[in-house]
């Protein structure tokens, strides 16, 4: 768990960095319509698109542009059509990465995100090569800085959190997907609202790499999460902290 858990730090840490490249906004519009589309528009009955609205809420994200995608997706206003595609490769030194995709052109992604694995030193695979290393789960990250800890771990854990792990500055809860609404509901109405909260492929065991292979690893990373359709990449790295902290500064 702590491959994914450091992998998750990245992730929060480089939020703003994406929000500045002005892709996080576009990434949210496609999954609020496809979860609209999918799901319906009421946010209390679909609880893909309650979390979804809720990141683009914290990311400030205007209102118009969150109505706008859902009633693209319920087919109020007209919209552009997404595929859901799920890539499966290997980065340096074996590592297994998932990539989920929302497209209006696979042959394009496909293409392109064949380049990308190709470019930056890894290989795209065949479907299902990786994804029995991943488990779905919940992950409710909170940053440690004023939270009470312990209110933290007896909450969640009587919600029926499945483990708590704490990883530097942060402290993640792992629920079963179908527990994690109640539990991330739970959270935030003990005061305690995790700073990001989504149901995530968890990688079940990781690879740890040295100085060289994370570099890379990071490379390839941040050149998929940066593809305009991508909308999350998973990956079973494990990089030490320190090393982490010096490459993503």
């Amino acid at each position: 768990m702590s491959g994914h858990s450091k992998w998750a730090t990245i992730k929060h840490k480089k939020g703003a960095a994406d929000a500045k490249r002005g892709k996080l906004f576009s990434k949210l519009i496609k999954e609020i319509t496809v979860a609209a589309r999918i799901g319906g528009s009421d946010i209390n009955g679909n609880a893909r698109l309650r979390t979804v609205v809720d990141k683009a809420r914290t990311s400030n994200m205007p209102n118009d542009n969150i109505q706008r995608a859902i009633k693209k997706g319920t087919g109020e206003l007209a919209g552009i059509e997404y595929e859901e595609i799920v890539f499966e490769g290997y980065g340096p030194s074996g590592v297994a990465i998932l990539v989920e995709t929302l497209t209006d052109n696979r042959n394009r992604t496909v293409a392109e995100m064949r380049h990308l694995f190709s470019k930056m030193g890894g290989n795209l695979g065949e479907s299902g090569c990786v994804a029995w290393m991943f488990k779905k789960q919940g992950v409710l990250t909170f940053n440690k800085g004023n939270l009470d800890e312990e209110a933290l771990m007896n909450i969640a854990l009587e919600a029926g959190a499945e483990d708590i792990i704490d990883e530097d500055d942060l402290l993640s809860v792992i629920t079963d997907p179908i527990t994690f609404e109640k539990i991330r509901e739970t959270c935030i109405a003990n005061n305690l609202k995790p700073d990001e909260a989504s149901v995530q492929m968890v990688p079940q065991s990781t690879v740890k790499l040295d100085r060289n292979a994370a570099e890379k690893m990071l490379k390839l990373m941040d050149a998929l999460e940066d593809h305009d359709d991508s909308q999350n990449v998973y990956a079973n790295f494990d990089i030490d902290s320190k090393l982490i902290e010096e490459l993503a500064s």
